[in-house]
């Protein structure tokens, strides 16, 4: 016995079943069954792909997926429960599989062979996500890239674009349809414009030196240069090469490759450049003998350059071969890569040993992350991070760094007692406050471990040696205090013992005494005299000296002789802990000197921004310690100071500490009693701005209000803690005040030179970021009111400041976006003010596109369907202060010339859309009951002919092919479904207010245009689609061109007597709406032509209007080229219709006309008959007798049965060109003979023939 299936809904079929069973279901492996009854191990159901054919399977052939069921009964839907990105895939290869065959077919190898790449990779992806085995980042990442995939495989098939959210598809009726447009339009967008990438990051790998002789180990350092600047911008790439010239470590990737980090767009140009340094380890001079001298010395080799434009093209430079430069006079050195950027060539030359560095680069764009999911085996296998000198260009809140870098510049050195110049050698070691040398705290650079000591290159016989190499000293905070930098300088000797002889040093302290850090920029260093076997390990012998000249001389004149000597460094430290600023140790120890407050207050503005966010917590609990000290005296002071840190936020350089003054505010602010002094000061600001002169720093606080507020209210919010709520009604009536102050200065008209309409911008831009804090403390309806005063309060003069009105709607705009909008409570409340000033600048068509914005997110927050009161209110609301003025926006802007400049063209094609998508949005909002009162609303009928004519001409408009991008179906539909709903609704109104004695043709001609151009739609034309694609449309929307071929007939059934005015004037439209092979459609459509012949008989007598109209338009509909197979058959589908089948025949055959009716019908056959041959003949690629014969067929027919003439020259202009191509003028000439006494204008074609 068969029992309905509770559970055994929906499954996938495992084994194909050939159904040879009686009532058996035909079924192919890999198709998916819907179950509707279960018997003794059998099913009856049927396949999805042809739900029409019903029968029996075996359950075992079948795999049962979970699957929730719609509708419970004879038309229920089962929908699988998986994830929806599964169903998709499932659904999509399924279409690709029948069109990558025709790829094939069709001959498209390349498409087919990437579409195949293509599936296997979402086959493998699709199992990835199956397993379930993934992680929620990884399981993104993974859906990621199917989506990718997925739209990139339908756009190359010409296939709809799927609108998605967070990867999965959405359904068009759970959302809003200004969120759909959003979704299609950011989809599109991504589709055609892939978004720039702002950092960018350069991976370096070197692989080899290729030199004739080398025989000695080298290092080459990597950096890059700034040639504009003429300095470095990154740090340094270091690695060691051994003597054939190969990394020494090859089993280690990070030694040999790097990835220098972080290089904004702006440094992507070509006067960057990567520069590459070689000093090779060994003997003094390169043609030394091996046993000349066992010491090795470090020694310039060469140089090379590329310019980072030459990567720019985005390919990977493998085997790159840079040359490499060696300058003339060695002194030069420190200079050689500018000078080879110059092409200084007197000054360099190719290295006698005629070297190349082999090296690939590539320039990856992203994110580091994203670089790091990208790119995983370039991590995995190993990479050494190279980054940019100093801070980036954006500090990061949490981020810890304690760098000096330390540039070894050069020295001054007398020859001591020689004949020639010295070749000194600098040996640095960083010594803590007990004298002993710190270990591993110098880096060369990435790709080489830390080291405890530096030796710098020799410059032979050079006093004055110039070496510019840069070192990173990461030394810990704690570390700091009390540690200094020691130099040693040793003579080189080139004798054979190669000895190297101590002759001086020099020391520099890392902090000063009063706490500062040493200062940035170039430090001239005392060089010590001293012996070879001086001790240097008890630091305390020289730490009492002084080290630098600057203070040596400042302190010391007499002498002066004494120090000829010098050492020149340069120090700058990218510190989140130390600071070098003396005014900001001066802030954070207040307490010590008391009387320097308000000089401490005053300097704060000349301290670097990069110092006070490092300090953020201290300097926030340093100004509220001064506020609780004495609000009298320095309220005012602190108050300036905290809009002055809060400004410094708004830098994109310090936009990220933004959440640590968040989590300050939160966590760590402690002044209960700061609300009074901050609401005191920020309305005695307020009250002040009318009158002032000067708005810059009223602007400037205005700037902060956002925080201002939240130290108010987090200060509040402690008073009450700790109070029990005491003081509440002051606190409101304070905030009250402050409101109206605003309010009164918001409501002024700016005079003369427009300072006070700045403070008014400054105010708006900032105001709506207010709301969420004082929604803290007060009920929502409270806040919405206070909102709506101060929005009201603005003048509405719309020529006064086109800036101002701008920023207006900017404020309306983030109200609209805002926390308190999003409840319905508050909307209600707000609604009114946003639609007040939208409606003033849509009248003025001013700010189009934010006004577009704007309304999108008032619809996005009103979801379909929802039937809650406060809804329905506020589409009343909306219906009367905006849909009239809706209406003529998008007439407005569809009516404008396009623009000629391709970003203004995409500018106009967004804001259409989002207004198109505003007026749909709404209209599907609306109930009867709104409908209703619309109508109401008229007070005359010819504001409701006027406000039905616009919305007629509107909704022709919206369903113009070029409204939406080609692959926008989901989007027609929709508009289609909204259009058809809203024309029902109207359609009652123009019934019974525009007919009998009201009628008004004009009105009715364009609902009958507007009715046959939406059946005509091609994403309409079911017939065309997919099988599973025109299952979807007709689940969701039904048959559309059905729906309204039912209104069609009903309107025209209305008409009466006024038929006649549509006699013969839409015989071609309607004509042209029962081609289409839609048997529902010519059902329901072919009988009006029946009652306009009928109509026709008792105006004239007879139907010959009618009969000429059919026939002319029949010939024109062939004519037009619409000459493909699909077309052919719609042709085809002609002639049963004016046989016996649907009946139009028989409906003549009782009228008392019959006998002409029955002759038209016959005519009418004979005609379709001769223009299908003609149709069939002409797609023959060649000229033969056929043709011509077709085309004389066609010329007796209009001559013979009709005498039509026009139609009769016509095709003997078509006969004429037949037999040109064919090069036969006799036969031509002599049909002409034939004719000429027939029609009197023939003798005009004998010209034809030369």
């Amino acid at each position: 016995m068969w029992i309905p299936t509770e559970h055994e809904k929906y499954g996938v079929v495992i084994a194909s079943f050939r159904g040879t069973v009686p009532y058996g279901l035909s079924l192919e492996i890999g198709d998916t069954v819907q179950i509707l009854e279960k018997c003794d191990g059998w099913y009856r159901g049927f396949a999805l792909k042809n739900p029409n054919i019903k029968g029996i399977f075996p359950s075992s052939y079948v795999h049962l997926k979970n699957a929730c069921v719609k509708n419970k009964g004879q038309f229920e839907m089962v929908i699988p429960t998986e994830d929806s990105v599964i169903t998709e895939m499932t659904s999509t290869l399924r279409d690709w599989g029948s069109m990558w065959k025709q790829l094939y077919v069709r001959n498209e190898g390349d498409l087919f062979h990437r579409l195949w790449h293509i599936m296997n990779e979402i086959l493998d992806l699709r199992r990835q996500v199956l397993v379930g085995h993934l992680t929620h980042d990884r399981m993104k990442d993974v859906k990621r890239h199917i989506t990718a995939r997925l739209d990139w495989g339908n756009e190359q098939l010409g296939l709809d674009l799927v609108p998605r959210k967070e990867y999965a598809m959405v359904d068009p009726e759970d959302i809003s349809i200004t969120e759909l447009y959003r979704l299609m339009e950011h989809r599109h967008r991504k589709k055609d414009t892939p978004v720039q990438a702002s950092s960018h990051h350069l991976f370096v790998q070197m692989k080899s030196l290729m030199c004739s002789n080398l025989g000695e180990e080298l290092e080459v350092i990597f950096s890059l240069f700034d040639s504009k600047e003429n300095r470095p911008i990154s740090e340094r790439f270091f690695l060691r090469l051994n003597r054939n010239g190969l990394p020494k470590a090859p089993d280690k990737p990070e030694r040999h490759c790097s990835l220098f980090v972080d290089l904004g767009s702006s440094e992507l140009r070509k006067d960057i450049y990567i520069t590459v340094h070689i000093i090779r380890i060994g003997r003094m001079g390169a043609g030394e003998k091996k046993n000349a001298c066992s010491v090795q010395y470090r020694r310039p080799f060469g140089c090379a350059v590329l310019s980072i434009a030459d990567l720019l093209t985005g390919e990977t430079k493998d085997d790159l071969v840079l040359k490499v430069y060696m300058c003339n006079t060695e002194s030069e050195w420190y200079q050689i890569h500018e000078n080879i950027i110059k092409k200084l060539n007197a000054r360099y030359n190719l290295t006698g040993s005629n070297a190349g560095l082999a090296v690939s680069l590539q320039l990856l764009h992203g994110d580091i992350e994203q670089i790091r999911r990208e790119y995983s085996s370039v991590f995995s296998h190993g990479v050494s991070i190279t980054r940019k000198l100093g801070f980036s260009d954006i500090i990061m809140p949490g981020e810890m760094r304690n760098d000096l870098y330390i540039t070894v510049e050069r020295g001054e050195f007398e020859k001591g007692g020689k004949s020639v110049a010295r070749n000194v050698e600098v040996t640095m070691f960083i010594v803590d406050s007990n004298g002993q040398p710190l270990k591993d705290f110098i880096s060369f650079g990435s790709g080489e471990p830390l080291a405890s000591e530096y030796h710098s290159f020799v410059l032979y016989h050079n006093n004055s040696p110039r070496w510019s190499e840069l070192l990173k000293l990461p030394i810990p905070v704690d570390k700091f205090r009390g540690s200094h930098i020691r130099f040693e300088f040793r003579h080189c000797s080139t004798k054979e013992k190669g000895e190297k002889k101590l002759f001086g040093f020099s020391f520099v302290p890392l902090m000063q005494e009063d706490g500062r850090t040493l200062p940035d920029g170039t430090h001239e260093l005392i060089v010590h005299k001293c012996e070879e076997n001086t001790n240097l390990q008890d630091t305390t012998r020289y730490l009492k000296f002084p080290f630098s000249k600057v203070i040596f001389l400042g302190n010391n004149n007499q002498t002066m002789k004494a120090t000829k000597e010098s050492f020149w460094i340069t120090s700058f430290l990218c510190s989140t802990k130390l600071t070098q600023n003396g005014d900001m140790l001066d802030l954070l120890k207040w307490r010590t000197h008391p009387d320097k407050i308000t000089g401490c207050l005053s300097k704060l503005k000349e301290i670097d921004g990069s110092e006070i966010v490092k300090f953020l917590q201290d300097t926030l609990d340093t100004l509220f310690g001064i506020l609780d000290e004495n609000s009298q005296k320095y309220g005012s002071k602190v108050f300036d100071s905290l809009v002055h840190i809060i400004n410094l936020l708004q830098d994109s350089k310090f936009h990220h500490f933004k959440p640590v003054m968040d989590t300050y505010i939160e966590s760590h602010f402690a002044g209960a009693l700061a609300y009074r002094d901050l609401i005191k000061v920020l309305k005695w600001y307020v009250d002040r701005i009318t009158e002032a002169e000067r708005q810059e720093h009223i602007q400037e606080v205005l700037k902060a209000q956002e925080y201002i507020f939240k130290y108010i209210v987090q200060s509040r919010r402690l008073f009450s803690l700790a109070t029990g709520g005491q003081n509440e009604e002051e606190f409101r009536c304070c905030i009250q005040e402050l409101l109206m102050s605003v309010r009164f200065f918001l409501s002024q008209e700016s005079k003369g030179t427009g300072a006070l309409s700045q403070s008014q911008a400054v105010f708006l831009s900032s105001f709506p970021a207010v709301y969420s804090e004082l929604l803290k403390l007060f009920d929502v309806r409270e806040v919405a009111n206070l909102v709506q005063d101060t929005l009201g309060s603005l003048p509405t003069i719309m020529h006064v400041d086109d800036s101002l009105q701008a920023i207006k709607l900017q404020c309306i705009g983030k109200t609209v976006e805002s926390q308190l909008y999003t409840n319905p409570d508050s909307r209600y409340i707000l609604l009114p003010v946003v639609l007040h000033h939208l409606h003033i600048h849509l009248q003025e068509q001013k700010d189009l596109i934010m006004c577009a914005r704007i309304l999108s997110n008032v619809f996005c927050l009103i979801k379909k369907n929802s039937s809650e009161k406060s809804v329905l209110e506020e589409i009343d609301v909306i219906v009367a202060s905006l849909l009239d003025i809706l209406l003529r926006t998008i007439l407005e802007i569809t009516s404008r010339p396009q623009a000629s400049s391709s970003a203004m063209r995409l500018q106009f094609q967004d804001v259409t859309g989002e207004f198109v998508a505003c007026l749909l949005s709404l209209l599907r909002q609306m109930t009867d009951r709104h409908y209703q009162q619309l109508l109401n609303s008229f007070n005359t009928k010819e504001e409701l002919r006027d406000f039905l004519l616009q919305i007629f001409t509107v909704f022709r408009i919206l369903i113009r092919p070029e409204m939406f991008p080609k692959d926008w179906t989901v989007m027609r539909l929709v508009a289609n479904n909204v259009i058809i709903t809203t024309v029902l609704y109207l359609s009652d109104a123009l019934r019974k207010n525009f007919l009998n004695e009201n009628f008004d043709y004009k009105i009715w001609d364009s609902y009958f245009y507007l009715a046959v151009i939406f059946i005509n739609q091609l994403c309409l034309q079911l017939e065309m689609f997919t099988p599973s694609k025109k299952k979807k449309v007709l689940e969701k929307y039904g048959d559309m061109r059905v729906t309204m071929g039912c209104e069609i007939f009903s309107m025209w059934q209305n008409l009466g007597e006024h038929k006649l005015h549509f006699i013969p004037a839409l015989i071609g439209p309607f004509l042209e709406v029962t081609l289409i092979p839609q048997p529902d459609l010519r059902n329901v459509m072919i009988p009006i032509f029946h009652d306009m012949m009928d109509w026709e008989q008792r105006r004239s007598g007879n139907f010959k209007q009618v009969e000429a109209k059919l026939i002319d338009k029949l010939d024109s509909l062939m004519s037009e080229g619409k000459g493909d197979e699909t077309y052919r058959e719609l042709f085809n589908s002609i002639i049963p219709l004016f046989g016996p089948y649907p009946s139009l025949l028989k409906k003549i055959e009782r009228e008392t006309w019959r006998e002409s009716g029955v002759s038209l019908i016959a005519t009418v056959t004979r005609l379709m008959e001769r223009l299908l041959d003609y149709r069939d003949c002409m797609k023959i690629g060649e000229v033969d007798g056929k043709k011509i014969g077709c085309t004389v067929s066609l010329l007796n027919f209009y001559k013979t049965e009709l005498n039509k003439e026009e139609m009769y020259i016509r095709y003997i202009h078509k006969l004429y060109d037949l037999h040109l191509k064919a090069q036969n003028f006799t036969d031509f000439q002599e049909f002409v003979k034939r004719v000429f006494t027939t029609f009197t204008k023939i003798p005009a074609l004998m010209t034809l023939h030369p």
